[in-house]
């Protein structure tokens, strides 16, 4: 999905919502973030979110994925187990749905965490890095601690962070 897609697919979200006469909330991580907003990539192959009321927004989200030939998970909350508090900012103010998506330190620090060396996580860690104007990897272990136990960064993604700083 690209950025006009997500966001079409967001719009009748909320349609589907004032059809069903109910409010709801989305703030949105990952890949779909890293497209629409910081333009790191062109798409992603689904929406990772956190949402409420989870679900009627599961049924809405359903009628939105028929109508596309979406896949039913297009919009899903699977992220929802590595996501500790952070702050978010208004993305959508629609009617019905207001869409939030997290402070770039904060996507940093879990596409840090979470990033597999190859691959459009790469891409993605270096475009934060570069929004953030990090200047070495101290400087991404210290955003990522904030959020997160330093235990629980990887070897790996230790030498992926310095490499990046050494080219």
């Amino acid at each position: 999905m690209n950025k006009q897609e997500i966001i079409q697919c967001l719009r009748e979200l909320d349609q589907e919502l004032s059809r069903l006469e109910v409010k709801g909330e989305v703030c949105l991580y990952g890949g779909a973030v890293l497209c629409m907003v910081f333009e790191a990539r062109p798409s992603t192959k689904d929406v990772d979110a956190i949402f409420h009321p989870a679900d009627v927004i599961r049924k809405a989200a359903d009628k939105v994925a028929q109508a596309h030939d979406l896949p039913v998970d297009w919009l899903n909350d699977a992220v929802k187990g590595f996501v500790v508090p952070h702050k978010t900012r208004s993305f959508l103010d629609l009617p019905n749905l207001k869409v939030y998506v997290p402070e770039p330190d904060y996507l940093l620090a879990m596409k840090t965490l979470s990033a597999r060396v190859e691959g459009p996580d790469q891409i993605d860690v270096r475009r934060l890095i570069q929004e953030l104007d990090l200047k070495t990897p101290e400087d991404v272990f210290k955003i990522v601690e904030k959020y997160y136990p330093k235990e629980r960064i990887k070897p790996a993604t230790q030498f992926f962070i310095e490499e990046i700083f050494e080219e």
